[in-house]
């Protein structure tokens, strides 16, 4: 199978790409492609760099000699696809998949390209998880027999109350039944996907990440720019300098999870979400442990609400027993609350001191950690799915079931959606004009998905935490809702601020003093840092852009007592006493630690710091979480 393709300099025309080496290339007859940036280096320095027939960039001097271009300005080279996908989660591959299914059918040849900024398939993915398997069974139907791991059943569920001491238990929501469902590692899962996909030949990019997003003359999405590497801190070329491509594609999908980067862009650019439409996010934290094989038991799904949470806060906490004596337990803590001094990572090893929660982990050992963000605005807070050129999926958009706890099955079913309109388009489409699509199908489809009814059935029990009752006229309303009225009120509650300007100043608050690690089930920030596996390239831009880096200190640790120090699950951001103005604070980005969260992007009163992507295939190594 040759792989190699034409690829075009912009205004010059097409370029064909150069021989390849057969053996790089033998393994890969007959099925898709998946490779990172390090596999690409393996080529000659200083000549053009092959895979796939996209052509990467050549390596550079970190000093341009006079009358020499500067590398950094200069074009990037253009690959063409049909369509590419940004992000390789649980939305992205379901619509690679359903795209290249939908194409054997009709004996057709679609291109599909997906950019993955993890160093492989993965990689980046949190989540609990349980998840509901239809939208599984309608890309494979015979899922078992392909060995999809979703190897526990849920077989009990139990919510549970916890006061200081104890742990009562209380009825579920019949929201939050899991029969029929799946506790799974969703970064196996996504593996596993992954897999499937490369198999119908998706060209998967891993160690890729989607920087710009590139418009036509018309305004219009024409596809994305991958970022350049190999600058140094000082955003200088180093001699490993690469320059970004550009992926032009028929229509670009963006499916990159929570608040992602290019994504916000595209929401703002073609004002998809109304003003007053605010989205809601929380912030999930998880560990992973093995525990003793006489208190685990495989299948229980457990939810608890309570200690140690003040009831002006929206959070909760789960707990899954997995197979293998294996315990993933976290908790999910709303990015709007008010208090400057609550830290989401400290509450969350204050709930492990629970007695509760401690019998189970006392004899065990923690095998992994990480935390992200996610979206719980729900249905008034989506954004308009499409646009010139292209579409939201899953998280991206935020499709998240906030009172199921659930949004990889709606996440897929988007990206299935998504798919279909677009080989509709296609198939049905008689010009061979290579314009770029709106997918106003899609929408309307969406519209008419069993994902909108869940969604809208459930619109107003995020947002009736909002009440003055706080979480007690939040679950009084929620219990309301989910077991009579099932969202048929003649209303819509709205979410009445953004996180960022839902918090208050230091001065209405006392400080609050969460006890110190014990090492054995709590532990310091750094040391569950060390569990992510994440890394990023020394001397290279700072991906975490503070837009007034210097007087940062001068608000926010004055007014807000330094937040960023504790609404960061990783350590990045730390207040430091000045060694040029005695008696202030320096303040100091530790990006290196970045598990890619993107709470600092969502949570900062001030909007001044942006989350950019870093060099491909930085960050986290999530597995088995």
């Amino acid at each position: 199978m040759i792989l190699s393709r034409a690829i075009a300099r912009r205004g010059m025309g097409l370029r064909p790409t150069s021989a390849l080496n057969p053996k790089s290339f033998a393994s890969a007859k007959g099925r898709g492609v998946s490779f990172g940036r390090a596999s690409l280096s393996t080529q000659l320095k200083g000549t053009t760099r092959m895979s796939t027939g996209i052509q990467l960039g050549r390596a550079y001097s970190t000093e341009a000699e006079d009358g020499e271009m500067d590398p950094t300005k200069q074009e990037r080279m253009v690959e063409e696809a049909d369509v590419v996908i940004v992000g390789g989660g649980p939305s992205g591959l379901s619509a690679a998949i359903r795209i290249k299914q939908n194409a054997l059918k009709q004996n057709k040849d679609i291109r599909v390209v997906v950019l993955e900024k993890g160093p492989e398939i993965g990689a980046h993915i949190l989540s609990g998880a349980v998840i509901e398997p239809g939208p599984l069974e309608e890309l494979f139907p015979n899922w078992e027999e392909l060995g999809a791991p979703l190897l526990q059943p849920a077989l009990e569920d139990h919510m549970k109350f916890l006061t200081k001491n104890y742990a009562i238990p209380i009825p579920h929501p019949p929201t939050m039944s899991n029969h029929g469902n799946y506790i799974v590692s969703l970064s196996d899962v996504v593996k596993w996907l992954g897999e499937r996909a490369e198999e119908l030949e998706v060209e998967i990019f891993a160690g890729f990440a989607g920087s710009e997003v590139i418009y036509g003359d018309k305004g219009q999405v024409v596809g994305v720019a991958t970022n350049d590497v190999g600058l140094d801190k000082n955003f200088k070329p180093k001699p490993s300098f690469e320059r970004g491509i550009e992926i032009h594609g028929k229509v670009t999908l963006f499916a990159e999870g929570c608040h992602g980067s290019l994504s916000k862009q595209v929401i703002n650019k073609y004002s998809l979400r109304d003003k007053d439409a605010f989205q809601a996010y929380g912030l999930g934290l998880k560990e992973v442990w093995e525990i003793d094989p006489a208190k685990h038991k495989a299948g229980t799904v457990v939810h608890t609400v309570g200690f140690p949470f003040s009831s002006d806060l929206y959070a909760g906490s789960f707990i899954y027993h997995m197979k293998d004596n294996l315990l993933s337990l976290g908790v999910v803590v709303g990015l709007d609350y008010q208090n400057p001094y609550i830290s989401p990572y400290q509450e969350f090893q204050k709930f492990k001191t629970h007695p509760y929660i401690n019998n189970l982990l006392e004899g065990g050992r923690v095998l992994a950690y990480g935390a992200r963000s996610l979206v719980e605005g729900g249905l008034q807070s989506l954004p308009k799915l499409v646009f010139p050129g292209g579409a939201l999926l899953g998280d991206s958009a935020g499709t998240l079931n906030v009172p199921k706890i659930k949004g990889t099955h709606c996440a897929m079913k988007t990206g299935i959606l998504a798919a279909d309109s677009i080989t509709d388009t296609l198939f049905k489409k008689e010009s061979t004009s290579d314009e770029p699509l709106v997918l106003d199908n899609y929408q309307e489809a969406f519209n008419n998905s069993s994902i909108y009814k869940e969604l809208y059935e459930v619109r107003n029990i995020r947002p009736s935490f909002h009440s003055p009752l706080g979480i007690w006229g939040g679950m009084m309303y929620s219990g309301l809702d989910t077991m009579f009225l099932k969202g048929k009120v003649p209303f819509t509650l709205k979410h009445k601020t953004s996180d960022h300007g839902s918090t208050k100043p230091a001065s209405m608050f006392e400080p609050i003093e969460y006890p110190k690690p014990n090492n054995t089930t709590t532990f310091d920030i750094l040391t569950s840092v060390s569990r992510t596996g994440t890394n990023h390239a020394e001397n290279q831009p700072v991906h975490l852009r503070v837009a007034d880096i210097n007087t940062n200190p001068e608000r926010n640790y004055v007014e807000f007592a330094g937040l960023e120090a504790r609404f960061c699950p990783a350590g990045v951001y730390e207040y430091v006493d000045s060694d040029t103005k005695p008696g202030t604070k320096q303040f100091v980005v530790n990006s290196q630690n970045c598990i890619h969260c993107k709470t600092c992007d969502i949570k900062d009163p001030a909007q001044n710091i942006t989350w950019t992507v870093p060099e491909g295939g930085g960050g986290p190594s999530y597995s088995g979480t």
